[in-house]
């Protein structure tokens, strides 16, 4: 009896058991349907960061895109290809990722197939079109320094900065929309289930392997040359300007030492002329003072004056009389060295332009180090996760690397203002009209 009754009791506590089971099973099931892949806590932590991302990417490139429209002074041919980086990066925030958001917290695509493929295209086709603008950024900069008289001439041939945008456009559709497009309809099967959404080639290895080489390998390669051969330059050129002005100061020396030797061989004379000549113009002068009659000659002889001596003169007179003579040799220096100041004038000139070619280079080395950091993990694990069929990419891996190239669509506007001084300015003007008014001088 003992013994029927503790199996009761046990049978009892583990039906108990199973009964509690069963309702935290049912509870987490209802709250994963809720909350999707995540629970409570974590999705709404990560919509808070999402929507944080898509405000800083639409408010920074909508930004750069108003300074562009207001101030006149930003449409050269250079900032037009900032312009074109801005519009992609600005959908990428106000279409692509708010699209995304629902998708990644609840797990499931709910928007249908229609917006399923719009959604794909677009996010590849303005992702691929940031990548080439960075690239056109590079080359333009890379011209401006290495051809810079040529690039002058074409300053304000707008035609044919708006022709480049479009080919920019033109290849980064190209490139991916065709077979988001048309990939399932060749194949004639999808391998996309139902409630999902991601593109038909998702798995195929060697279709990506060509894609991201065009899409990010060349592009890293050509922007890494390009910036390598714009610091090359520069460094070439601030080599060669060092070498003109320490020959320009050596010329300089020369001049100035040769005008001091001329000036000591003419107002020195020997004890005996200096003795005979104001013997022969009848001063009075005893001969019996040859020494004082050469001392005197020889602090005030001087082209410029033909002063009779008296023996008698003030010590402060002659002082003065040499002081004079001393500022004609000085003078004469300072003219010799007058002649280079059409050389300094052009030495300053260059200086100023090899300080914005390393401002330009400093620029752009810090958009490829982003570009880089950004787009080197996604690419890397996206061929690895093709190559085997995802079983040995995690998926938060995957979901982290496809996060950082929207985060460089947020990056690129902060990177304006920090390295161009003509969008700080533009920037400034905008956002602080009232500071600009009472302080103009910032902008000189």
């Amino acid at each position: 009896m003992p013994a029927d009754l503790s199996g009761f009791n046990r049978s009892a506590g583990e039906v108990q058991i199973d009964n509690t089971c069963a309702a935290a099973a049912g509870q987490a099931e209802e709250q994963f349907q809720h909350y999707g892949q995540f629970s409570s806590s974590v999705s709404i932590i990560l919509a808070v960061l999402m929507a944080l991302m898509v405000l800083a990417t639409v408010l920074g490139n909508a930004l750069v895109i108003l300074a562009f429209v207001v101030d006149k002074g930003l449409r050269t041919q250079g900032n037009f290809f900032f312009l074109n980086l801005a519009i992609a990066d600005f959908l990428v925030g106000g279409f692509c990722i708010p699209l995304y958001i629902p998708y990644v917290l609840t797990g499931q695509w709910k928007f249908g197939k229609g917006l399923c493929k719009l959604w794909l295209v677009m996010d590849y086709l303005l992702c691929t079109a940031s990548v080439f603008n960075i690239v056109l950024i590079s080359y333009d900069r890379f011209i401006s320094v290495t051809k810079a008289v040529s690039y002058r001439a074409q300053k304000g041939m707008t035609r044919n900065a708006v022709f480049k945008m479009l080919i920019v456009w033109v290849a980064a559709f190209l490139l991916y929309g065709p077979a988001i497009i048309t990939w399932e309809y060749i194949a004639r099967s999808t391998i996309l289930p139902e409630g999902e959404c991601y593109v038909e080639f998702y798995y195929n290895w060697y279709f990506l392997m060509i894609a991201s080489t065009v899409e990010f390998f060349t592009p890293f390669i050509s922007v890494t040359y390009f910036n390598l051969s714009i610091y090359i330059n520069i460094k070439r050129r601030t080599m060669m300007r060092n070498e003109e002005m320490a020959q320009g100061q050596e010329h300089c020396e020369l001049t100035f030492q040769g005008k001091r030797k001329e000036h000591l061989i003419f107002f020195v004379k020997s004890a005996d002329e200096a003795y005979i000549e104001p013997k022969k113009q009848g001063g009075t002068l005893s001969p019996s003072m040859p020494s004082a009659a050469g001392n005197g000659a020889q602090k005030l002889e001087s082209p410029m004056l033909d002063l009779n001596i008296n023996q008698d003169l003030p010590p402060l007179q002659v002082e003065v009389s040499a002081k004079k003579s001393q500022d004609c040799f000085y003078k004469s220096a300072e003219n010799a060295c007058t002649n280079m100041r059409p050389d300094m004038a052009s030495s300053i000139a260059n200086r100023f332009r090899l300080s914005r070619d390393k401002r330009v280079a400093k620029s752009l080395a810090i958009i490829v180090c982003v570009f880089g950091l950004c787009w080197a993990p996604y690419t890397l694990l996206m061929i690895i996760r093709a190559a085997c069929h995802g079983r040995c990419v995690q998926d938060y891996l995957y979901e982290i690397s496809f996060w950082l190239l929207w985060l460089n669509s947020a990056i690129n506007p902060v990177l304006y203002p920090l390295c161009h001084m003509s969008f700080r300015k533009a920037f400034m003007k905008l956002l602080c009209p009232a500071k600009v008014k009472i302080h103009p001088h910032i902008f000189m």
